[in-house]
């Protein structure tokens, strides 16, 4: 069988990328097109020099995840090493399910043409087919992963939250709620839930102490508020076994929010406070809505170097 090494080198250049496209698509990883494509030129090196170079430790276990690690952090370069594994893992289930459809139809179609050299799969197939199995691969692994994370434990739901106040902050857990959508009507800012007593380190006792008063307009007994009087909200809402409520709320700077390995720092949210329990068991003491969590690209925020700022028709 005559083999190209030209071809054999575009083929994995193409199929790595596809690989590592998908990797980062699937981790939500900022995704660098040149990191990207220099990474795949690297694994398709290593390809050249399995097929030319007749040593044993360039095809050994060792090199290769070596060679694995290097492709991941050139492309992404994750911050730790636990994200780092993780994006190392996607990057191996999403090969096994592209070299698996990817061999599937070329040998169905051209198996005469298929050589398998130290774990690669070579040949004179077009270069199509190669390609059209990646792509069959990325849309199985997607709705594969899709499925997988639609079925989220209420373990999982749970994160971590800093809340950011003129110059104060605190850090307290939270639980995702699928069913809180709630936003300021008039800017559409999104609304976190926060027990009021959990906010005592950040938001004067007068304000918390009073918020029946605040919301009904009674502000002759209470002190000069300050720069927080400035940042109140008033926030209707509707809810099982209670319509027309009105919640109290505080406009802060920012909120960090920990979930699921990824960092969200999402400015102009409102905290509203609550003046009951959130939990019986205290696992969280903060309700985050899916409208404070959804993806960036697809959402109203703005990027903000590394951080996103949800965009708002009015100024607050």
């Amino acid at each position: 069988m005559t083999v190209y090494l030209d071809i054999i080198f575009v083929e994995n250049v193409c199929m790595n990328y596809i690989i590592l496209y998908a990797t980062g698509l699937i981790n939500k990883n900022k995704i660098n097109q040149i990191r990207l494509v220099l990474s795949s030129l690297l694994g398709s090196v290593y390809v050249l020099m399995s097929y030319t170079v007749r040593l044993y430790n360039v095809s050994n276990i060792t090199i290769k995840i070596l060679l694995s690690i290097s492709m991941i952090y050139l492309a992404f370069k994750p911050t730790n090493i636990k994200i780092l594994f993780k994006n190392l893992i996607i990057f191996y289930l999403t090969s096994f399910a592209f070299g698996g459809c990817a061999f599937f139809l070329l040998y169905f179609m051209k198996p005469q043409d298929i050589l398998v050299k130290d774990g690669i799969l070579i040949g004179t197939y077009p270069i199509k087919i190669a390609i059209l199995g990646g792509i069959i691969g990325f849309i199985i692994i997607n709705i594969a992963f899709s499925v997988v994370k639609g079925r989220i434990s209420k373990k999982d739901m749970l994160c971590e939250i800093e809340i950011f106040v003129l110059g104060k902050s605190l850090h307290i857990k939270a639980m995702l709620d699928t069913g809180n959508l709630l936003q300021e009507p008039i800017s559409g800012i999104p609304v976190v839930i926060v027990e009021k007593e959990m906010l005592k380190k950040i938001i004067p006792a007068d304000i918390l102490d009073n918020m029946e008063n605040i919301i009904k307009g009674k502000m002759q007994n209470i002190g000069d508020l300050g720069e927080y009087g400035l940042k109140l909200r008033i926030i209707p809402f509707n809810s099982l076994g209670k319509e027309n409520g009105m919640l109290l709320g505080i406009k802060a700077e920012k909120i960090v929010i920990n979930f699921c390995d990824d960092i969200y720092t999402v400015h102009n949210v409102i905290i509203g406070l609550y003046s009951k329990r959130l939990s019986n068991s205290e696992k969280y003491h903060s309700l985050i809505g899916l409208n404070v969590l959804q993806d960036p690209i697809k959402s109203n925020y703005r990027k903000l170097g590394e951080e996103y700022e949800f965009i708002t028709n009015t100024k607050m």
